[in-house]
């Protein structure tokens, strides 16, 4: 390793309860005022080292909050009005928190002890690592109803030769095959995803190989990039960079598959009676919107005072970026 880098990783690495010292207490006026939804930091850092990403060396080595320190927030949030949690973090399915015996806790067992909280409704995490994926986080899926079945779950590539040089330490098929577990234990799972498109060393099949997977799994939304050069990462010393406007014609193209898929997956939800969290006003005099479990922005009819519910709603249509929806009670009336 250069010495920079090792340099890098040195001065941000520090003992975990300083780490998350920062981090304000959530003051309940402030959280009420913020509405029905909270983020909630877990974890810091990564240890993946992908040869694109800086990571590792401005944040440091995975680091993860204490079990007691996350619950307290947590139910501080709740106390405050909040219904829907979204842990965060570099890695956040890397967590191993450390409980009050010293004993090492995962994202999966986590998940169970926040769903312990009354009041909590809903919860979330990102971003994820394939390889930080495992049995007890999957079985969460599972086993809990509140754990959301919306899982953003980044690939980069479909190409083995590319995911090597990025340093992904997964295949293509590992991933697939990931994918399946996942899906077998939660069926209704919507899987989101990050592309990188001209990698340098990418071929025109190398490209091809990432169509292929995001056709083979299916995604509800990607965020999908140009490769950049980040100094002091190693993939700024690979050579074979990938002319510009090929990166831009690879873009479009895979830009065009996944709103193509995101369209399709909104579709599928019309005929749909799907649980929508009621957050705001609508745009609309007379109308309300909220979030369904997959993400989606729902409008639909409704009083004010549904402000805070969650309510059984029937999908019946889409417009640009949303779902048009009528409460099931109202339509089966």
């Amino acid at each position: 390793m250069h010495p920079a880098l090792k340099r890098a990783v040195i001065d941000t690495d520090f003992p975990e309860e300083d780490k998350f010292a920062h981090l304000p207490a959530a003051k309940k006026d402030v959280t009420v005022a913020r509405g029905l939804t909270a983020f909630l930091t877990v974890q810091e850092g990564c240890d993946k080292f992908c040869s694109f990403c800086v990571v590792p060396y401005t944040r440091g080595a995975e680091v993860s909050r204490p079990v007691h320190q996350v619950l307290d927030e947590a139910r501080r949030l709740v106390e405050a009005g909040v219904r829907e949690i979204t842990l965060l973090g570099q890695n956040v399915n890397a967590y191993h928190g450390t409980d009050a015996g010293g004993r090492s806790v995962g994202l999966g067992e986590l998940a169970y002890l926040l769903a312990e909280i009354s009041g909590l409704e809903r919860l979330r995490y990102t971003t994820s690592h394939p390889r930080d994926m495992d049995d007890a986080l999957i079985a969460a899926h599972r086993d809990l109803p509140l754990l959301m079945p919306y899982l953003h779950l980044p690939v980069q590539s479909g190409s083995d030769r590319i995911l090597k040089a990025m340093n992904r330490k997964h295949t293509g098929a590992e991933y697939r095959a990931l994918i399946e577990r996942i899906k077998t234990a939660r069926p209704d799972m919507a899987l989101s995803g990050d592309f990188i498109v001209g990698f340098p060393g990418e071929t025109d099949q190398d490209f091809e190989d990432t169509l292929t997977i995001i056709r083979d799994v299916g995604y509800a939304s990607a965020y999908s990039f140009k490769y950049s050069t980040r100094p002091g990462t190693p993939g700024a010393n690979l050579g074979d960079q990938v002319a510009e406007e090929v990166k831009t014609e690879r873009l479009y193209r895979l830009q065009e598959l996944v709103t193509k898929q995101t369209n399709e997956f909104h579709a599928s939800c019309v005929g749909r009676t799907l649980p929508v969290l009621i957050e705001r006003i609508g745009r609309m005099p007379g109308q309300v919107g909220g979030r369904s479990p997959y993400l989606q922005a729902v409008h639909l009819e409704g009083s004010a005072d549904l402000i805070g519910s969650i309510q059984m709603v029937e999908i019946v249509g889409t417009s640009t970026n949303s779902l048009v929806g009528r409460l099931a009670i109202a339509a089966a009336a």
